[in-house]
């Protein structure tokens, strides 16, 4: 049996869990493609599950058991995405060739989740969200669309973003709220980001109208009235409540305000290909803060897990 380099975690708790371990290669079933992958990344969402902190009595604590496993993680080897090529494929997979060059995305449910792209190969149906990269990107580039897009697509969609003329985000510089500024200026409606005074000039770069610098001003005191806002503040840094109570001080009548708290989002293998068409004409570009290689797992989610990247973090492989 051949051999790869993968991070292994094996049981739930902070970064260190994370072990660089040669495991064996898996080998693409018959409707499955294997990618050799070159980049990954991590996001908020792989520092929750590692830590798996929350209660099981809890409804998101109950899903992630359900997903990932109680006591121990079903699947060690964590990773939602890769970016890569085609190094092998099944007897029946017609979509895609060796060599092919190609971004997964390997949750499509929490009962059909794989996982496994902190890894050098991984396997996975050829009929799940998988598209070729675009040409104009680089691996990390390619890797770092994935996740922010499914996530920031839903959340903007549950706000029916497509209808608002003046639409706030907080937390802008994220993955989401980078991504999220990007698509609001797409459709044509005004953007405000909110974000810390290091950040102001890459979102104003991303093409928010106004920047607003939360360490200075309370922009709930600016009198301005925004018809939806978008909280894309981290997870693990936000006061929810009162993110809310500051946000409902300045919506229309009609205004709503959507958390990323807000439910689990749902993954759509349109919305990623709307991003890749929008990268492929440059009108969208993914913001990597750091770029860490495989072996340094640990440092990349003690970065993340601190909750101040400016949008992605990349693992090289």
């Amino acid at each position: 049996m051949k051999k790869m380099k993968a991070i292994v975690c094996t049981k739930y708790g902070p970064p260190e869990v994370l072990q660089l371990k040669e495991v064996d290669k898996p080998a693409p079933g018959k409707k499955e493609i294997c990618i050799k992958i070159r980049a990954t990344t991590v996001t908020s969402s792989d520092c929750l599950i590692r830590k798996f902190d929350m209660p099981v009595w809890h409804p998101m604590g109950l899903m992630m058991g359900f997903a990932m496993g109680f006591g121990k993680p079903r699947n060690p080897i964590f990773g939602m995405v890769a970016a890569g090529e085609v190094e092998s494929i099944g007897s029946d997979v017609q979509r895609f060739r060796i060599a092919d060059q190609v971004i997964a995305y390997t949750v499509l449910s929490p009962t059909k989740t794989r996982m496994g792209t902190y890894a050098e190969y991984i396997c996975i149906p050829e009929d799940w969200i998988v598209w070729p990269k675009p040409i104009n990107t680089t691996y990390e580039e390619a890797a770092a669309i994935p996740y922010p897009a499914q996530l920031a697509m839903y959340f903007l969609k549950k706000g029916d973003f497509q209808s608002r003329k003046n639409v706030l985000i907080v937390g802008a510089s994220g993955s989401i709220g980078t991504t999220a500024v990007q698509i609001v200026r797409h459709y044509g409606a005004k953007v405000t980001g909110v974000c810390s005074t290091a950040n102001l000039e890459l979102v104003r770069s991303l093409g928010a109208d106004t920047v607003i610098d939360y360490t200075k001003e309370d922009y709930s005191k600016r009198g301005e009235q925004y018809d939806l806002i978008l909280d894309a503040v981290p997870t693990q840094v936000a006061d929810r409540k009162s993110l809310k109570s500051q946000a409902m001080n300045s919506l229309t009548t009609e205004g709503k305000y959507i958390s990323i708290d807000d439910g689990l989002a749902k993954v759509s293998s349109d919305d990623l290909g709307l991003l890749l068409d929008l990268t492929k004409s440059d009108e969208f570009k993914p913001v990597i803060d750091r770029v860490y290689p495989l072996e340094q797992m640990v440092e990349a989610h003690r970065y993340v897990e601190a909750g101040h990247k400016k949008g992605n973090v990349v693992i090289t492989i």
